[in-house]
């Protein structure tokens, strides 16, 4: 067994390089080492030894320093309520006052917010307090008149000692958040929290402080000052479960990221190249190398596949549930799922360049992005706080004047109430509630969406334009039809054709050679190539001349068609490529290429009618075999032979007449009209560029998905409407009530903890209804 020390010299015998990090390390200094194939390693810390023994051949290769790993940016950090507000340290927003989120993906292993195990504590701390309290000052009400029992004065010390730990400790990031938004002009809830508990707990302490200083207007018929320190804390116990759903809710949201996320596996399976194989962490994992996906193992990383066969669940990214096969020359999906077959596959994209990264770092930048519809609560909140705060002084000026006795009294509990009840935190949660269930969803079912607008925008589009090649077909032309002269011979016609197009790369000529070799045919060389241009090719075959081409081709050659023509026309009103080959200046026969229509494809135009969608095909093959394919699919309106200014040219001219656009395509050519429609949708097997240029990429490039973006699109905006239906209905009824509108009915002032738990109820019915669409119907 050898030792991995230097040999140079006697002090150098003394020390090691660690192979992991490159320090060196002093030996017998009770540093860890490891043995490996009969070589002792030493390394500089515990850390290093670990990552070596899980990967040896990953550091002995070298490849720790091929490892280009990415410098992460800086974290920044965002208010989930006002995504405008980007620091670069963690804090409070200058506008609300809540505790700044990192922006980014969340990590897998992230544990939970800590501003909602800090909150969880103050609820609790608040809610033991406040009970207490409840029972001391409503015991009298089920037979416990604990006041009678100890004293009036002493139940209000006792009420003062519970009551102040909650108002001055457990309260203080609502204080914060409310001073914060005083100072920055921004008047919010938080505002009309801090100014409700204030009062009722200011009030109350110098109640009990000094209760001579009160005069008659403001004490009972009993000549006692009335405290309301059970109010403050209960109000403050309620305030603090509203906010602890609402952050449990909003780590619900982000469960879909996380679910992603725990696709990845932890571990991958190398080949190295020394034939040897184990599992790795999935961080080593570099360009290039060769892995095996076991059945039932997750694909670690972006690739193709190199040997085997299988069947892979690619649901979680796609929405499909049908497996996908796979074998030699297909893509693989990192976070998907093998079946029963081993595959063997090269990684090409690794770390953050591989699919599942970006859907996970779009749909986190989506959830954070805001709807135009939220622009209304936002007007709404500008002048909704002063106004609630006007009316509250307004009451408590009513009721001081003109109230009952006492009327100090009536007057304080109407404001405390109005303040209470009309916190607009529900206003505030009913579009980024429904952004982010929405977004998350969208991910599950392989709708990923850029930004709230776009969702937004598309609920209300009624015309889609699509291109044809790519969008609704496959995209790669294959061989329908061989039509031979005589009987028997479609083979041999088949064996000239893919003989003349073997050195082409066309894709018609690629469809051809490869429908010879689905039949398993032999293809000989070709010789005396010639390729026409615009019209064919043409050379020998096994010592004779044959053509391949265009009607203008045999023209040219002076060969009469004959009974293929009619044969010919027929094929390309089906939207078919024809071309003829002849053999010996005969005409032998004719092949058919065509692009087959995606097998969805007709179902997804018939739901895209029914949800109210036009559809109109804009692409750039020729109008025959356009309206071939617009004729079968009940497409509404084509334009052919287009060019990608043409596209944008049609968008503009639709938005004239009044429509809103949404474009689907997947090229280079589709990026101009997806960037100038209202919304552009990427088929995400397309160009990078096109899924840049969209507000809506779908994973798997077929119109089901727009189907699914749509039902998505419009579920949301209703639900955001619902949620800010439920906010305007009860503050426009709560704030009367709080204000006393009903105590000529009833005798009665609404006491501010009911008003408490109204706003809190008020939240959680927001909440509620926004996680409704994680079990939204998209297919």
């Amino acid at each position: 067994m050898r030792d991995r020390t230097t040999t140079l010299t006697s002090a150098e015998k003394e020390t090691a390089t660690d192979p992991v990090c490159g320090m060196t390390v002093t030996l017998n200094a009770g540093k860890p080492n490891h043995v490996h194939n009969d070589e002792t390693y030493h390394f500089c810390s515990q850390k290093c030894h670990d990552r070596f023994v899980a990967d040896p051949f990953f550091y002995l290769s070298g490849g720790h320093k091929k490892h280009q790993k990415s410098q992460p940016k800086a974290t920044q950090y965002t208010c989930p309520m006002h995504p405008e507000i980007i620091r670069d340290q963690p804090g409070d927003c200058p506008k609300c006052g809540m505790a700044l989120e990192p922006m980014g993906a969340p990590g897998a292993d992230d544990g939970p917010n800590p501003e909602l195990i800090d909150f969880t504590r103050r609820f609790w701390v608040s809610t033991a307090l406040a009970l207490p309290l409840l029972v001391l000052t409503m015991g009298e009400m089920v037979g416990l008149p604990f006041d009678s029992w100890i004293g009036a004065r002493l139940s209000t010390w006792i009420q003062l000692a519970l009551a102040t730990p909650v108002v001055l400790w457990a309260a203080i990031p609502f204080f914060k958040r409310g001073w914060s938004s005083i100072i920055n002009r921004s008047p919010n809830m938080w505002t009309l929290i801090m100014l409700g508990v204030a009062a009722a707990y200011a009030f109350s302490l110098v109640a009990t402080l000094v209760p001579g200083s009160f005069p008659s207007s403001f004490r009972t018929a009993a000549g006692i000052v009335p405290v309301y320190f059970e109010a403050a804390a209960v109000i403050i116990a309620l305030v603090f479960l509203g906010q602890v759903l609402e952050l449990r809710a909003r780590e619900q949201t982000g469960s879909a990221i996380k679910a992603l996320l725990d696709l990845a596996p932890k571990t991958a399976r190398r080949i190295n190249s020394d034939g040897s194989e184990y599992d790795v962490p999935l961080e080593n994992i570099l360009e290039g190398d060769k892995l095996r996906i076991r059945p039932g193992d997750s694909v670690p990383v972006d690739g193709v596949v190199l040997e085997g066969h299988s069947a892979v669940d690619e649901s979680m990214i796609s929405g499909e549930p049908v497996p996908v096969e796979k074998s030699e020359g297909d893509k693989l999906t990192g976070g998907t799922l093998n079946g029963t077959g081993t595959l063997i596959m090269k990684a090409e994209l690794v770390g953050a360049d591989t699919m599942l990264s970006k859907i996970v770092e779009m749909v986190a930048s989506a959830q954070r992005s805001r709807a135009p519809i939220q622009g209304l609560a936002d007007k709404v909140a500008a002048w909704f706080v002063p106004s609630v705060v006007v009316v509250a002084i307004l009451s408590f000026l009513i009721w001081a004047v003109f109230g009952p006795s006492p009327a100090m009294i009536h007057a304080i509990v109407a404001a405390v109430s109005v303040l209470i009840i009309a916190c607009p935190c529900a206003l505030g949660l009913a579009t980024p509630m429904s952004i982010m269930t929405a977004t998350g969803r969208g991910a599950t079912a392989g709708v990923l969406i850029r930004d709230a607008e776009a969702l937004e925008r598309f609920a209300s589009v009624d015309v889609l334009v699509v291109d044809k090649t790519g969008t609704l077909t496959e995209g790669r032309p294959k061989l329908t039809d061989v039509i031979a002269l005589q009987t028997g011979e479609d083979d041999a016609l088949l064996t000239i054709a893919a003989a003349l197009e073997k050195g082409s790369e066309h894709p018609l000529a690629e469809a051809i050679v490869s429908g010879a070799e689905a039949r398993g045919l032999k293809i000989p060389p070709a010789g005396d190539f010639n390729a026409v241009t615009g019209k064919g090719v043409e050379g020998t075959v096994e010592g004779r001349s044959v053509a391949l081409g265009n009607r203008a081709m045999m023209e040219e050659k002076n060969l009469d068609p004959g009974d293929f023509e009619k044969r010919a026309a027929d094929l390309q009103q089906e939207g078919k490529t024809v071309m003829y080959v002849a053999r010996d200046n005969a005409v032998a026969g004719i092949v058919a290429v065509a692009d087959p229509v995606k097998e969805t494809t007709e179902e997804a135009i018939r739901a895209l009618h029914e949800l109210g969608i036009k559809i109109i095909m804009a692409t750039g093959d020729n109008e025959r075999t356009a309206k071939a394919v617009a004729s079968r699919l009940g497409i509404d309106d084509v334009r052919a032979d287009v060019l990608p200014a043409d596209k944008k040219a049609l968008i503009e001219e639709l938005r004239e007449t009044g429509h809103r656009i949404a474009m689907a395509g997947d090229g280079v050519n589709d990026a101009p009209a997806l960037a100038a429609a209202d919304v552009g949708i990427a088929m995400g097997t397309g160009a990078d560029v096109a899924v840049e240029s969209a507000g809506i990429t779908l994973v798997k490039g077929d119109l089901t998905g727009i189907v699914r973006a749509r039902k998505l699109a419009v579920g949301t905006l209703r639900n955001i409407k619902e949620n800010l239906f439920f906010a305007f209905a009860y503050n426009g009824a709560g704030i009367p009530i709080a204000a006393g509108i009903l105590y000529p009915f009833t005798g009665t002032l609404l006491s501010p903890m009911i008003a408490a738990a109204a706003m809190s109820l008020s939240s959680v019915s927001v909440i509620s209804n926004a996680l409704r669409l994680r079990t939204i119907k998209l297919n």
